[in-house]
Parts: structure tokens; C-alpha cells; sequence
């Protein structure tokens, strides 16, 4: 993984005339798909743009089908931010036709490199927002494209993706800190589903997911048995469910590992697909990372401060 630097905010082409006159003569909506994507761009936008996201807090993008409502909402948007990579796959006929009307979308996930994704039997995981590093050419790609939507808000654009940037950097930074103070033993993280993967690799976490990157499965018994097994032969001491997805098998690994004479406590619920309530600090990109850093290091025996970095988690 190549280390996190800066990088500059190259000028894009200017839209046609009259898609120029309509974009200064009100901020253009942009509409994202996910709130991982919606926060940060709106962010970025600051006012050159009105950004809403189609999808809302606890739910699940794997899964989600979208309404007539919705494929509305998506034509009317003057730019759709989506992520791709195959995670909003029943929402992919509805963007389709908002690409085939001529209406500019973006793929947010497949702006990063093929190989730094993690690929398995040729399908990409694409939970890339995990990574610090990786969310970060996820926003230069996003603030290209609102320079294109609104080119006379570039130097503001610029500003805000400098300030985004530095603030992840940090996170980054704070983040590996944490992690490697959880004892080397214990450095597993089991999770409802292989959301983690990227998280891992960036911090040094072995990850185990009972379902696979996708919700849109179900976890057999034969791999329950396996994570069972696991928790018992490594004494790992805790398991994360995830605010988006059921915690049945959460419960079933604990009462698993129970009957075999190991005890495993809930670590928490950690974000994954989604993210904490809008207006909040856990419904911000920087608040979820910072949350499931806090939540695993704490659970794990990491040596964190109870309200994460720079204090600001919910008491």
C-alpha cells in the first residue's frame, strides 16, 4: 500500500452553456447513494451544491431495492455519486438508465486503483472507505467532479478537499497508533459480515466475517462451526455486530463458544454499510472510522481513550 500523500486538484473541463447557466443560477443538486458518500461530498461541495443521499441511516445497500421515488430522485439529480463495485447491485438498473439519459454519474469506489482493492475469485470487496488512505482518492475523484459541476467554486472546492485531507491523514495516523496496542494474541476481529477487510489490512487486524462481503447471503452452519472453533482455540474475547445487518449470528457464536466452556462478550456495534445518525459525529465518514477503531481497541485490550480521537465520540 503506498502511503497517504497530497495530491493536487487538476482544473476540468467547463460544462456546456447551458448546463453552465442553470449551475450558476442555483447550487445543483447532487444526490449520493450512500452516507459515506453523501457526507464527505458535501462536505467537499460546501455551498456550490445541495447533496442528499438516497439511502438512510441503518440501511443496508446489498439489499436495498429502489422505489419509483427513488429512480425519480435519481434522474432529477444534476450529478449521482454512487459507489460501484458491486455494492448497490439492485440499485444498478436505476443508475444505468440515469447514465443512458445523459446525466453525469460518478462511481466513487472504482476511482481507486485496481490493485489496491482486495479482489476474491475475481469480485472486489468493496468496503474501500474503510481505509483512511483509500477514502481519500475517493474524495479527490468526488471534488473533480463538483469542480466540473460548478467550476466558478473551485478554489472553495480545493479548500474543502485540502481540509478533508488533513484530517484523515490524522485520523490515519491516530488510528494506527491505537491498534497496535492491542495485544498480539488478541488482534482478531470477528464481525457479522466481511465489512473489516481493508480496516485490517491498513492496521494489522485478522478479519473474520460469518457472512461474506455481501449481506445478500446466508452464513451455512458449517461456517459457524468454523468461527467456534476459532474463538475457542484462540481465547478470542470479544465479537462485533454491525448497526446494519441482524445480530442472530453474533448470538450464536457466543452461545457456541459458551457450550465449549469460553466465554465471548459483544465488543460493540460497529458500522459498516452505514453510519450513526445524521448530525451527529458517528454520522460523519471521520466519526464512523474513529468509532470502530475506539470500539475494537477497547474490546480487544488496545489502549484508547474512552471518546477516540480528539475526544469527540458520544460519552
Amino acid at each position: 500500500m503506498r502511503a497517504i500523500a497530497r495530491r493536487t486538484l487538476f482544473a476540468t473541463p467547463l460544462l456546456a452553456a447551458p448546463a453552465l447557466a442553470r449551475a450558476q443560477s442555483a447550487p445543483p443538486l447532487v444526490l449520493a447513494t450512500i452516507a459515506m458518500i453523501g457526507e464527505p461530498a458535501r462536505r467537499l461541495a460546501g455551498t456550490a451544491a445541495r447533496v442528499e443521499t438516497l439511502l438512510g441511516e441503518g440501511v443496508d445497500p446489498h439489499l436495498y431495492r429502489p422505489t419509483r421515488a427513488d429512480s425519480a430522485r435519481l434522474l432529477r439529480a444534476d450529478l449521482v455519486l454512487f459507489h460501484g463495485l458491486g455494492l448497490e447491485g439492485r440499485l444498478r438498473d436505476a443508475i444505468g438508465r440515469v447514465a443512458a439519459a445523459g446525466r453525469p454519474v460518478l462511481a466513487v469506489g472504482e476511482a481507486i486503483p485496481r490493485h489496491a482493492l482486495l479482489i476474491e475469485d475475481g469480485t472486489p470487496d468493496p468496503h474501500v472507505w474503510m481505509d483512511p488512505a483509500l477514502w481519500i482518492l475517493g474524495a479527490e475523484a468526488m471534488a473533480a467532479r463538483l469542480v466540473a459541476l460548478r467550476p466558478a467554486a473551485a478554489p472553495a472546492i480545493g479548500a474543502n478537499l485540502a481540509a478533508f485531507r488533513d484530517e484523515a491523514i490524522a485520523l490515519d495516523a491516530w488510528a494506527r497508533q491505537v491498534m497496535a496496542t492491542i495485544p498480539a494474541e488478541r488482534r482478531v476481529l470477528v464481525t457479522a459480515h466481511d465489512a473489516f477487510s481493508y480496516l485490517g489490512r491498513r492496521y494489522g487486524l485478522e478479519v473474520e466475517g460469518i457472512e461474506g462481503i455481501s449481506t445478500d447471503s446466508e452464513a451455512g452452519v458449517q461456517r459457524i462451526r468454523d468461527l467456534v472453533d476459532l474463538l475457542v482455540a484462540r481465547r478470542i474475547p470479544a465479537i462485533f455486530a454491525e448497526t446494519s445487518v441482524t445480530d442472530r449470528n453474533i448470538r450464536a457464536l457466543i452461545e457456541g463458544a459458551a457450550a465449549r466452556g469460553h466465554r465471548v462478550v459483544p465488543g460493540g456495534s460497529l458500522f459498516s454499510d452505514a453510519m450513526g445518525p445524521p448530525g451527529t459525529y458517528e454520522g460523519t465518514w471521520l466519526g464512523m472510522i474513529d468509532h470502530n477503531v475506539t470500539t475494537i481497541a477497547r474490546a480487544l485490550g488496545g489502549d484508547v481513550a474512552p471518546r477516540g480521537f480528539r475526544g469527540r465520540l458520544a460519552a
